[in-house]
């Protein structure tokens, strides 16, 4: 067993591993089920295609081992890695867009390893092309992406049809506060790297920004022109407030949105999804949105009020500098403003607003709002399906999907949002007629 690691690492001209691949080797010498949380970029395909060398039999007449991926670009990059390791098996890779024909034909042949994405997969296993109980061993690489993108049903479906499987896998960028439980990934061994010592490092860095006038509206403009476009939260301590820079930044062509608690739900959710999905760059907001919301990839903080406490000072920080990223938090102050006690001048380095002109950048993404939801048994596979078959679209058309219980909302390619209703107006989803729109 050593020797085929040895020889797939002398085939893919690698010397060393690093800790987490060295790691999820020994982990995976157990027999126990492995969740591994590192971020995207550190290795993570050696990480499971390593042990999987160890525990596939050359001589099995059948398929062992499955490995499910969110998209066909990384389907084919853990097929070109597996390929490139010069090992004694074969392997099957099945995605949409692939003459399923082919693919059929491949499988006939019974690999040791089948690779694809789980819309495919399952059709298989419905065709009868795949033959899920001999299936030992499950990988699901970027989980997290897998369940953003819509597969849930998809996943569950699968993993229902595998009734050998005696080890499991996950691989994520993210952490979740639990792993839905149709996955049956019991007492895991968690390999975790996305480390809180190493955001802190990464982390945080504090700004203070001058602004020359009392009323902050246009220093705050002028800033998040500086910012170039990237994902920003603006903190108020008020509605009024938060409502008040709103309509001025509108006004002034900055895609956002606002988020407080004087707002209905439906409206809250709205802001919050488009924010995550990124159709818009800004959201401003009063504390609301500093605890508990999954909000990530906030790049920059701007507190345009001074937190009523540390607390709420803490809380606010925390939206950025988050899972392994760098991000920015600016004190927009007026010269008459005063630090409180609980921030230190020594921790702040200065930020130089630069004259620019010209629009703020726009996001390249749109929300699309549906009228159904799970009430009416939509899921987000459903959705995904219907919007590449009926609206034409190819998948990295799609972005987040969020599927309420009496609606949902799904991010769009900006280029194709407005042909993409044009298209699916009139279409019915699961038989049922709804509305489609873009999100306001």
């Amino acid at each position: 067993m050593k020797e085929r690691i040895s020889n797939a690492l002398k085939a893919l001209n690698i010397e060393t591993l690093n800790e987490m691949q060295e790691m999820s080797l020994r982990a995976n010498e157990s027999g126990r089920n492995v969740l591994l949380l590192s971020p995207t970029g550190s290795g993570k395909t050696l990480a499971f295609l390593l042990p999987l060398l160890r525990q596939l039999k050359v001589d099995a007449n059948e398929s062992q081992a499955l490995i499910l991926a969110p998209s066909r670009e990384l389907a084919l990059q853990i097929e070109q890695v597996f390929k490139g390791m010069n090992s004694p098996f074969h392997c099957a890779c099945c995605y949409g867009g692939h003459s399923i024909e082919t693919e059929a034909k491949n499988l006939f042949n019974n690999p040791q390893l089948i690779i694809g994405t789980p819309g495919r997969i399952l059709d298989h296993i419905r065709r009868k092309n795949i033959v899920p109980q001999s299936i030992l061993f499950l990988t699901i690489d970027e989980f997290d992406k897998s369940l953003e993108l819509g597969f849930q049903d998809e996943m569950e479906e699968i993993i229902k049809h595998l009734t050998s499987v005696k080890k499991k896998m996950l691989l994520s960028a993210t952490r979740s506060d639990e792993i839905p439980d149709f996955v049956k990934l019991h007492h895991p061994i968690v390999l975790d790297y996305l480390k809180e010592e190493e955001i802190k490092e990464n982390g945080l860095t504090l700004y203070h920004v001058n602004s020359p006038q009392k009323d902050k509206l246009e220093s705050l403009l002028l800033l998040i022109k500086n910012l170039d476009g990237e994902s920003t939260l603006v903190f108020c301590n008020y509605r009024e407030s938060a409502e008040r820079i709103f309509n001025f930044l509108k006004k002034n062509g900055a895609d956002c949105k606002v988020y407080h608690g004087g707002m209905e739900q439906i409206e809250r959710e709205k802001s919050l999804f488009q924010f995550r999905n990124k159709s818009i760059n800004i959201l401003i907001s009063t504390d609301l949105a500093a605890r508990g919301l999954d909000i990530t990839d906030v790049k920059h903080i701007i507190h345009y009020h001074i937190p009523v406490n540390q607390e709420a000072y803490t809380h606010r920080n925390g939206r950025t500098a988050r899972m392994f990223a760098s991000g920015n938090a600016y004190l927009l102050l007026h010269t008459e403003e005063k630090l409180p006690d609980y921030i230190a001048d020594s921790d702040l380095h200065s930020f130089t607003l630069e004259e620019k002109n010209g629009n703020i950048a726009s996001s390249e993404w749109s929300t699309l709002y549906i009228g159904k939801g799970k009430k009416n048994k939509i899921s987000k596979g459903d959705l995904v399906g219907f919007f590449i078959k009926k609206g034409e679209l190819e998948k990295e058309d799609i972005g987040m999907i969020e599927v309420k219980e009496n609606f949902s909302f799904a991010s769009i390619k900006r280029t194709k949002i407005v042909s993409l209703i044009k298209k699916i107006k009139n279409e019915k989803i699961k038989g049922i007629k709804t509305i489609f729109e873009i999100a306001k």
